[in-house]
């Protein structure tokens, strides 16, 4: 593949921030196995359906990210930019290709878009997640994973589930590129994300008046008033340590600031960056309750609750 660029420099990986990879699903002999951080810290909790896994392509799209970094390193943005942009050039195969941005969300290369020079710090996808604005996140930390919903020039632009990978270039700009999970669908029902806000805003307004002490204590109860028809409210502060979780007692006052899904996207520090905005929304996979905890894609809302703590609830895709 032409994306081979200083794949020597790409696969000489610093292991301290390539934690990522460890989460990755090794498929062998028709198992799935999954790295025991990636179960939640819960080995009660069943293993995700194959359809939610990148698995072993996680490994092309980072090396694709990787090499294209390098390139523009060495090379420089200008003759960078202009590669990435062309849509039959290097950087663009298959359902890969790579897309730029500056930390301000302004877009500055893209081979199938006409956005270069447009602010894009708002855009948000069909279900109105903010995805460039978590691109910039995980890439200001220096690399990682989200979710989001884009169209896939390889099946007439329809609209696809898709896992991007974005890494900084230096301190003004980055790039990205994702893989598109075509079979799982997050499509939402309009009134059953709207139930799901108005779920959360109800939660929140309990926590502001009655405090945090005794608003967790109900939260936390399975069978208490936040309880209601597969749905729970979950709660964190802002250093990822675990506040409430009514299905899974035993996470209740740990760190989970590092906890990973089965795709590697670090889904805690991903709601705090969200809650950190007063309110969003995210995609993840976790246990789903009412499939005896098997992992399934979560559509989560979270709000803060006063600066200090965060509180939210998801809904699952049901297929």
């Amino acid at each position: 593949m032409e994306y081979n660029y200083a794949v020597a420099q790409v696969l000489v990986l610093d292991m301290s921030n390539w934690n990522i990879l460890i989460s990755v699903i090794l498929i062998f002999g028709g198992m799935i196995f999954v790295s025991p951080a990636t179960l939640a810290e819960d080995e009660s909790i069943s293993m995700a359906d194959p359809s939610l896994c990148a698995a072993a392509d996680v490994t092309e799209l980072v090396t694709f990210v990787r090499s294209a970094v390098a390139y523009a390193q060495d090379n420089g943005s200008e003759l960078a930019l202009k590669e990435f942009s062309n849509k039959t050039g290097s950087f663009v195969d298959g359902d890969l290709y790579i897309y730029a941005y500056d930390f301000n969300g302004t877009n500055v290369g893209h081979p199938f878009k006409d956005w270069i020079g447009k602010d894009k710090l708002n855009e948000t996808d069909s279900n109105g997640v903010l995805y460039i604005r978590d691109l910039i996140d995980v890439s200001r930390d220096g690399e990682g994973f989200t979710y989001f919903i884009f169209p896939n020039p390889a099946h007439d632009n329809r609209d696809e589930f898709k896992i991007g990978y974005a890494m900084k270039v230096d301190d003004d700009w980055w790039l990205g590129s994702g893989l598109y999970l075509s079979d799982i669908s997050a499509s939402f029902d309009q009134a059953e994300k709207e139930d799901l806000v108005a779920f959360v805003e109800e939660a929140r307004q309990f926590a502001r008046e009655n405090g945090r002490e005794m608003s967790l204590e109900v939260f936390n109860d399975p069978a208490g008033d936040f309880t209601r028809g597969g749905r729970y409210i979950f709660a964190y502060d802002y250093e990822g340590m675990t506040l409430a979780l009514p299905h899974q007692p035993e996470l209740v006052g740990t760190s989970r600031i590092d906890a990973q899904d089965v795709n590697g996207v670090d889904f805690i520090q991903r709601a705090i960056d969200t809650a950190k905005m007063g309110s969003g929304f995210l995609y993840y996979v976790y246990p789903d309750t009412s499939r005896d905890m098997n992992q399934a894609l979560k559509f989560s809302y979270v709000v803060d609750v006063d600066g200090t703590w965060f509180l939210g609830s998801g809904i699952y895709s049901q297929v």
